[in-house]
């Protein structure tokens, strides 16, 4: 254990978060998102839900200051199903951009993820609940 981590943040996924450097992306992905088939580095975290994943990297993860730095999964067209998640999201990432998410094509999403550093599996059941966070540089 350590001072500072969040303790839902797992020794695998703190080793990931200290490798990437400025610009690589990380995937949080719900609880359907097919992390393992799209990246070959795949954290679970089940029985953890997306937001509460989110914070807790959001602690240790400065985002990109020069590019967008937020993207979630569009709906496919049609779908009625609602997306309060996103709102959740926009409040939890509010304190750290002043961007705001830009949403991505299901399939353009998936192949994001196929070139993102790693992925994040939750156990969240909220539909279309899957963000990419490109990371951005410490400066403290």
């Amino acid at each position: 254990m350590l001072k500072g981590i969040p303790s839902i943040i797992s020794p695998e996924l703190l080793k990931i978060l200290m490798e990437m450097g400025h610009g690589d992306e990380i995937v949080i992905g719900d609880g359907n998102f097919p992390g393992a088939s799209v990246n070959e580095r795949c954290v679970r975290l089940d029985g953890h839900d997306a937001p509460t994943v989110l914070k807790a990297i959001l602690k240790l993860f400065p985002l990109d200051t020069y590019q967008k730095p937020v993207y979630l999964m569009e709906k496919v067209k049609g779908d009625t199903v609602e997306t309060p998640i996103w709102d959740e999201y926009a409040e939890i990432i509010k304190p750290h951009t002043n961007e705001k998410a830009e949403h991505i094509e299901r399939f353009a999403f998936y192949e994001r993820a196929k070139k993102a550093y790693a992925v994040v599996m939750t156990g969240e059941s909220a539909l279309y609940a899957n963000v990419i966070l490109k990371k951005g540089v410490v400066v403290e």
